[in-house]
């Protein structure tokens, strides 16, 4: 188990309490909702790092006929998600860079702040695009890699006159590995990446860019930090729309398949 999953292990408890069950408003307002229009139409989703399940949750509440199975390293966040999802979404313990599926397996898979947790980017973007068919959806939810550089943050600049705020960014082009005390003894590894990263990965691995979307604050988040007078201007999100395009293939060559679980 890599350090990464320890804390997630860990400190699974700090992520329940805080970001689920409707307590959030960037994912009750804006990330749910986002995935479910941005997957409507699929048949068969792969949640990869679906922790205590919320994004599948929302998938299956609202499309009607979605199947949706999960994977995350962490058993204590898939024991919650096996607790909340009531036998609607199937789970399975793997990481994104080795999922136990077969080639083509899935019509649609969703990441959604995850990605900035892996250390192995490319293998786990080929795995995505290994078990995603030809045609399907692979929708990337990230921290906005400019915006949530390491260093970042929101200056309120007091010798100026007037004064000023505004979001000082960071060393962007450095990709940089951090751990932060996000909460009084919890302390997660985030990996920092320039977009350019993500989108050349993915690129590479056979996926096309449909859309990007760079949402401001949800209403909800920008009540609970009224310090932060400017806010709605800073996207905390970055939302990658994807589409897998058709496997090349070599003549003569054969293909090796994993059973579709």
């Amino acid at each position: 188990m890599t350090q990464t999953s320890d804390q997630w292990e860990q400190h699974a408890s700090w992520w329940q309490d805080n970001f689920t069950e409707g307590v959030d408003p960037e994912y009750t307002e804006q990330i749910l909702p986002m995935v479910v229009d941005g997957l409507c139409g699929a048949r068969t989703v792969l949640d990869i790092g679906t922790g205590e399940g919320q994004v599948g949750r929302a998938l299956v509440d609202q499309l009607d006929g979605i199947r949706v199975i999960g994977v995350d390293p962490s058993g204590a966040q898939l024991k919650a998600a096996v607790e909340r999802s009531a036998d609607k979404i199937r789970y399975l313990q793997a990481g994104a860079g080795d999922l136990p599926f077969g080639d083509g397996s899935f019509d649609a898979a969703v990441a959604c702040l995850v990605f900035e947790h892996i250390d192995e980017l490319d293998e786990a973007i080929r795995e995505v695009a290994r078990v995603v068919a030809t045609g399907g959806k692979f929708l990337l939810l990230l921290n906005h890699p400019l915006l949530q550089t390491p260093g970042s943050g929101w200056i309120d600049d007091q010798i100026l006159d007037p004064p000023e705020q505004y979001w000082r960014v960071g060393p962007y082009l450095n990709e940089a590995a951090t751990t932060e005390e996000v909460q009084k003894d919890v302390h997660i590894r985030f990996l920092h990446r320039p977009l350019s990263r993500y989108i050349n990965s993915m690129i590479q691995a056979g996926f096309e860019l449909v859309e990007m979307i760079e949402p401001a604050p949800p209403n909800g988040f920008l009540a609970q930090a009224p310090q932060y007078e400017d806010a709605a201007t800073i996207p905390r999100l970055l939302v990658l729309r994807t589409r897998r395009k058709p496997r090349e293939s070599t003549p003569g060559s054969v293909v090796g398949q994993r059973p579709v679980v």
